[in-house]
Order: C-alpha cells, then structure tokens, then sequence
C-alpha cells in the first residue's frame, strides 16, 4: 500500500465496518490510515469501536483527510451525496463505490471531469473476510487505483476485475446470493425435521453439509456436477432427492432468482 494512503469511508454501515475491520486485521491499512463519515452518531459510534478509526460527521472533512474515498451508502443517498463531495473532489482523490447498481457513468457525470472512479461488488461475507467480490475501473482511473482495489478487496475474500456491463449480475448472483443459500439452508433444515431430527441437529447437519461442500469443491477444484456425479450413487437415495428438485423445477428457480436481482440492480442504477 502507498505509504501516504488515508481511507475515506462516506457511510459507516454494516459493510463499510466490515471492509474496513478486514483491510486494518489484513495489515492492508493501519487504523490511523482510516477514516469514516456517517451522519448517525450509532453508527459511527461502532464503525470507530470495532476499527479503530477515527470518525467524523461531515462527509467534507473526509475529502479533507482522505486520498481514497469508499461510497458505502445506499443507492438511492448517492446523487446527494456526491454533489456535497463534487465541490472538494480534486485529482488526487479515488472514489470507488460499493452502491449497488449504481453505473460508472453516473458516478462519474455526478463528480468534477476526469474524475477517478472504480466501481466495486461485495458481499456480506465481507463479514467474515470471505467476500466475493467484483471490481470495474471508470474511464479516468489507472491501473495502479484498479491493483489498490485488488489488493483492498482481496484482504477480505476473492476479489475479480470484471467488465461493467456484468455487474448487475454479479449483484444479482453473488450480492444476493447469501439469500439464497439462507433460503436453501433453512429448506434443508425443515426437511431434516419433517423427518424426525431435532431442529438444532437439522441446523447443525445442513450447515456443516453446505460449508464442507464448498470446501471440497475449493479445494480440489471439482466442477459442481462432478461432485454431484460422485455422491449419486444408481437407484440410491440421492436420485431420489434429486428427481423431487427436477420435479419443483429447482435448477430454474434459482436462475430466476439471479436474473430477477440482476435485473433490479440494473433497475436501481438508473436513479
């Protein structure tokens, strides 16, 4: 990391106190190198608690203090906030957004010409330093602000540069996705206990079930259908499951589920 470096977080949520727990544990930043803005005093309260960072109220002293700037609030706060940003926003500092759906070229326009931007996807795993992520540089930024982000991003899980226009879908798959495994789990466990097991047996099975899955699908670099291929065993008990799946069009479902959030995101960039 550049030694002059001071991170700037305009919001200090959920995510932006993730990110920056990561990046400080993952010795990428120190604590004196962040800093965050939030307009409510709770949540800076946690985001300097859980850092060590200082915190401030107005989003313009951190432009002051900060070279890199990360927009972790909602969508729908983003024009407001960047025209109170645009008229302190200079060459020298990076904006690299983390609000979903929210395109680089609004990003842009939004802020004084040339400005450098990248445009960043997590997800709440960030939680856990096991984020995937997905990245995509603006026109104006260099490739040392597209290697920064990588070198950010990776501390707290995968980190992938991506074309743009895949974005939304990264949103729509891996943003949302943590739902959706939620959703999946929690079937699993209903399924363990209308068969009979106790709830917290159901729960601890389906979990391990999903964790030790991913795992090995890691680690040994398995497609998924190989793996599937492996535990299916002819006229067994897993065809079986597999057939009720085929038969609730599972496999469909969850690609609607991507699409439709992708398309929402796309939906919540145009403003």
């Amino acid at each position: 990391m550049p030694a002059g470096l001071t991170l700037g977080f305009i919001g200090t949520g959920k995510m932006a106190t993730a990110l920056a727990r990561g990046f400080i544990q993952a010795k990428r930043l120190a604590a004196r190198q962040v800093v965050g803005s939030d307009p409510d005093p709770v949540a800076r309260a946690r985001f300097g608690k859980e850092t060590g960072a200082r915190t401030v109220s107005r989003n313009a002293e951190v432009l002051d203090q900060a070279n890199v700037l990360l927009l972790a609030v909602k969508p729908a706060q983003v024009d407001e906030v960047l025209a109170e940003l645009r008229p302190a926003f200079t060459s020298a500092h990076l904006l690299v957004s983390i609000a979903a759906g929210v395109p680089l070229s609004r990003l842009e326009s939004a802020l004084p010409p040339g400005a450098r931007v990248v445009r960043v996807m997590p997800n709440t795993a960030a939680l856990v330093g096991a984020s995937a992520t997905a990245f995509a540089p603006g026109q104006h930024a260099t490739r040392a602000d597209t290697a920064l982000v990588q070198r950010l991003f990776s501390a707290v899980g995968l980190a992938l540069p991506i074309q743009e226009a895949l974005l939304d879908a990264v949103t729509g798959l891996s943003g949302s996705g943590p739902a959706y495994v939620c959703a999946f789990l929690e079937a699993l466990v209903d399924g363990g206990v209308a068969c009979g097991l106790p709830r917290s047996t159901a729960h601890q099975l389906a979990l391990q079930t999903l964790l030790g899955t991913a795992k090995l699908l890691k680690e040994r670099d398995l497609h998924p259908a190989m793996l599937r291929e492996m535990v299916t065993s002819p006229g067994g008990t897993t065809i079986e499951g597999l057939h009720a799946l085929a038969d609730g069009a599972f496999h469909g479902v969850v690609m609607n589920a991507v699409r439709r959030a992708t398309e929402k995101a796309a939906r919540l960039g145009q403003g």
